[in-house]
């Protein structure tokens, strides 16, 4: 059975795209932010993504990067966003069909079937798991283990190294990371990356005081290299 993450903080409307859906033969999921819809696409793997651009904790193009960091589930946009930039950033962000409020609950309907019937011909994503050398990250179970043992990391430990797994080996911009993990307006905080990245490291790195995969681009960011073995380590 199509399962389908409906993210969408009107509840009334999530309440009516789920019964609607229910009625046709999928299964629907809700969630109400952003940061529940990350969890659901690694923890649920879900066939199809609705999802609204106006959510409270994190804006929905982020929430699309955070998405195409590691999965291909096809990914509707539903949004009262109609001018024609917004349309084409969301496209340029990893949306596979974008549309606006109000609108066509048969139409709706008809693109969602679209884009199922393209995920099982295209494979929805890749596994949840990022893998290094020394320890690897399980996102779809929130598990985290080095050497075959696992790490027990705080729950905001485990969220900043979920963000920067979700990108594995790109750059992570510091405002993105403060952004995700803490919510709007700790975009300048960025001691707290400070701190939790130098936790992170003494729990996972062999080095923490020259970092191999959790490392600092200065002035940019953050990255995870899962296979740094040609690059030599790097001081925090």
């Amino acid at each position: 059975m199509t399962t389908v993450l409906i993210v969408e903080d009107d509840v009334a409307l999530a309440r009516a795209l789920a019964i609607n859906l229910t009625a046709r033969g999928f299964t629907a999921r809700t969630a109400a932010n952003g940061r529940g819809a990350l969890e659901q696409v690694a923890g649920v793997h879900p066939d199809v993504v609705v999802l609204d651009l106006g959510l409270a904790d994190l804006d929905g193009i982020q929430v699309l990067h955070g998405i195409r960091g590691w999965s291909l589930v096809p990914v509707i946009v539903l949004s009262a966003r109609n001018t024609s930039q917004e349309k084409v950033q969301a496209l340029d962000a990893g949306a596979d069909d974008y549309v606006t409020k109000p609108f066509e609950m048969n139409e709706l309907l008809a693109r969602i079937r679209a884009a199922a019937r393209r995920g099982e011909q295209g494979g929805a994503g890749k596994p949840a798991v990022v893998a290094t050398s020394v320890f690897t990250v399980d996102l779809s179970a929130g598990r985290v283990s080095r050497d075959g043992q696992a790490v027990r990391l705080t729950p905001t430990e485990f969220h900043v190294l979920e963000v920067l797994a979700r990108n594995a080996d790109r750059l992570v911009p510091s405002r993105q990371l403060l952004t995700e993990v803490w919510g709007p307006g700790y975009e300048g905080e960025s001691h707290y990356l400070r701190v939790y990245m130098a936790q992170l490291r003494r729990k996972l790195e062999p080095d923490p005081s020259h970092p191999r995969f959790l490392v600092t681009e200065p002035g940019l960011g953050y990255r995870l290299e899962t296979d740094p073995a040609d690059t030599p380590p790097r001081s925090g």
